[in-house]
């Protein structure tokens, strides 16, 4: 009786089998300062509609060397989701195994603008091999400034990516950047595209800080296109940094964890639940990702909408 009474005690607690076994397998390749983060963490629950994921991005100075303890050290946060970005010096098929040992799911995959216009197929492929049901162009190649010309000829490619993304089973998104916020007739240059493009297969992926660091309002923008808003890169913009409008890039001093810097996020996060967003996604641009993704996910189930 007691030894049953021990058990149950124990199963109770215990993480599934393949969390645990998955978790812990790649913890004995880490360094013993690094085990902490093999505790396990509760289930990322916020007020959102839906599951708060991690962009991998975020982590590309640890993914290349140890994709396996990397990825335990996310699902040890509470991730159960990240986006793609690149394949980190593996094949397709060794990654998904990773992720899947890791008890992660990639829904959502990052493909270059270039892949994208010249080898659907093979990006399409790439993204169904991870278990992802989108792809994310998150950057359209240009010149200094981004033009109005380069809005209209990227309107063209998307409409034929969304099309064939249609055709493939697959839906596919453009991720804002804060260099499509200049004027143009239609309003900005992000006007300019969205208005040359079927909304029904060319929809939207907000990155809150560059929308507001190139100069535009991430509310304004979610409610303008609310029906094609579909999933929200969250970082936050340090306060004081100026906002210039067209600014693209940013340096990773002014990238500082949720809810620290200048973006109003009870107010971005009501318009992303009323938009019907559904996916979610921490990006960390920081010199300091494991010090800062913590502290934003506290702050996501913290916050009140």
């Amino acid at each position: 009786m007691l030894w049953t009474s021990i058990r149950c005690d124990l199963e109770a607690i215990m993480w599934s089998r393949r969390e645990f076994l998955s978790t812990v397998g790649a913890g004995l390749a880490l360094p013993a300062g690094t085990r902490a983060w093999l505790a396990p963490q509760e289930e990322i629950k916020t007020g959102l509609n839906g599951p708060v994921g991690l962009q991998m991005w975020s982590l590309r100075e640890y993914l290349p060397n140890d994709l396996p303890g990397t990825l335990a050290k996310v699902r040890a946060m509470g991730f159960r989701e990240v986006e793609g970005a690149g394949l980190w010096k593996r094949p397709v098929a060794e990654l998904k195994a990773a992720l899947d040992t890791a008890g992660l799911r990639c829904q959502s995959a990052h493909m270059g603008f270039e892949r994208l216009r010249d080898d659907a197929p093979g990006a399409f492929a790439e993204a169904k091999a991870l278990g992802a049901t989108w792809v994310v162009c998150p950057w359209i190649t240009h010149d200094k400034e981004f033009t109005r010309d380069d809005a209209l000829k990227a309107a063209d490619t998307f409409n034929k990516v969304g099309s064939a993304a249609d055709g493939a089973g697959l839906r596919f998104a453009y991720h804002c950047h804060g260099y499509e916020m200049l004027p143009s007739p239609e309003g900005t240059r992000f006007d300019t595209l969205a208005q040359n493009t079927d909304p029904k297969r060319v929809l939207f992926q907000v990155d809150v800080f560059h929308a507001l660091h190139g100069g535009g309002n991430p509310v304004d923008l979610i409610n303008r296109y609310a029906s094609r808003v579909k999933s929200l890169h969250l970082k936050d913009l340090k306060k004081g940094v100026a906002i210039t409008k067209g600014t693209g890039t940013a340096t990773p001093d002014v990238d500082v964890p949720l809810g620290t810097g200048q973006v109003d996020w009870p107010a971005v996060l009501r318009a992303a639940v009323k938009a019907g967003a559904s996916l979610y996604y921490v990006e960390d641009e920081s010199a300091d990702p494991w010090g800062h993704i913590p502290q934003s996910l506290q702050y996501l189930k913290s916050v009140k909408l």
